[in-house]
């Protein structure tokens, strides 16, 4: 089985599939949906493709069972960040027990590791189907699983994200808003005619940091304290004049349990702090874009499949962990299907150097086959 991994893994991270809405020109997913749904086609598996994003398809990869049994989900994204500063990002590289090259560990060998899963569940007639949905635009806006749980329906679900082979049962969320200040545009040497936006924002850069400082306290037992930071600052148009607008980009990473009004209304409370030392402060929020955070129960029955089919594989019972980073989970337990998360482990994701265990991927593998037959028996 080793080998062939490392085959499938190869090719995969031989595609550029860097996603296009983070870098300009980016290939995009296109190329990875052609390999993927050719390499399932010679499988004998069935293949959907969904595009309603043009130029963004993902793949749904389905192993039929005998119609009489449950369905397991694997779901995997195909698209990468970009390659800046990596030498021969997509010349997939072997040495020793690691595969390097852009995407092989964030998550090409999760999705290598889903495909021959389904394939080995093909061949062994289980009575519920195995479907791996190959999503694209994980990395950005989830485009691709919010298509696919639009015609997808499963019993549970495992995403093979690099999980160092531990069982993650919850991971962060993310909440991103706009802080929008209004001055007034005035010639630099007609200060009685402007206000300076800029300077307006000082006293809400300063009250972001104590609410960061106060989330310290604010922790989840697996994932760990809820964060705040100002992502971006823009305003002004020229040194002579009074800047009109500066605008703050936030980010507030979440926990489980708390939802998009409840960062909401903690940014109206900071605002209207400011606002009531300085009375001429004239501002606003706007929420951009939010992921909620994932949690499973660790008594759900896939916690336990996932539990028993690991130690199974690697002969030890694997750790439960959280995760403080997001993934396309949460939007699959938010739609009603439990799920683990648990893949290989190695390093580099997002970064220069990026790299995967190969022995790992295979144990991952085969655990996802062990779970298929527990579930879909």
């Amino acid at each position: 089985m080793e080998r062939e991994v490392v085959s499938l893994l190869s090719d995969l991270v031989a595609i550029d599939s860097v996603n296009p809405s983070l870098v300009d020109g980016g290939a995009g997913e296109a190329g990875m949906a052609r390999a993927v749904a050719a390499w399932a086609a010679e499988q004998g598996l069935d293949v959907t493709v969904l595009e309603a994003s043009v130029g963004r398809p993902s793949v749904l990869v389905r192993a039929r069972g005998r119609g009489d049994g449950r369905t397991l989900l694997l779901c995997a994204h195909t698209d990468t960040v970009g390659v800046a500063g990596m030498d021969a990002p997509h010349r997939p590289r072997v040495e020793g027990d690691r595969l390097y090259g852009r995407g092989a560990y964030d998550m090409k060998a999760g999705l290598a590791a889903a495909l021959v899963a389904c394939r080995e569940a093909a061949a062994r007639s289980l009575a519920g189907d195995v479907v791996v949905a190959c999503v694209a635009d994980e990395e950005h806006a989830s485009l691709g699983m919010q298509e696919a749980l639009e015609v997808l329906d499963a019993d549970a679900a495992v995403v093979p994200e690099p999980t160092e082979l531990e069982m993650c049962v919850a991971h962060g969320g993310f909440v991103w808003v706009e802080i929008d200040v209004t001055g007034r545009a005035a010639h630099g040497s007609r200060p009685h005619l402007g206000v300076d936006a800029i300077v307006k924002a000082g006293p809400i850069l300063t009250a972001l940091g104590e609410l960061d400082a106060a989330l310290e306290d604010r922790r989840h037992p697996l994932v760990g304290r809820g964060s705040v930071h100002a992502s971006t600052i823009t305003g002004g148009e020229e040194l002579s004049s009074y800047p009109r607008r500066c605008v703050i980009g936030v980010e507030r990473r979440t926990l489980p349990g708390e939802e998009q009004r409840d960062v909401e209304d903690e940014v109206e409370v900071l605002l209207d702090r400011c606002r009531a030392a300085d009375p001429t402060l004239d501002v606003r929020q706007r929420t951009l874009l939010v992921r909620e955070p994932f949690e499973v129960g660790e008594h759900a029955e896939i916690v336990r499949l996932v539990r028993e089919a690991a130690t199974t594989t690697r002969g030890s019972a694997p750790p439960v962990v959280g995760a403080s980073y997001w993934t396309d989970a949460a939007m699959i337990q938010a739609a009603g299907i439990p799920t683990v998360l648990y893949g290989p482990s190695g390093e580099g994701a997002h970064a220069e150097v990026e790299w995967v265990s190969i022995p790992d991927t295979v144990t991952c593998t085969r655990t996802l086959i062990a779970v298929a037959e527990r579930l879909c028996a």
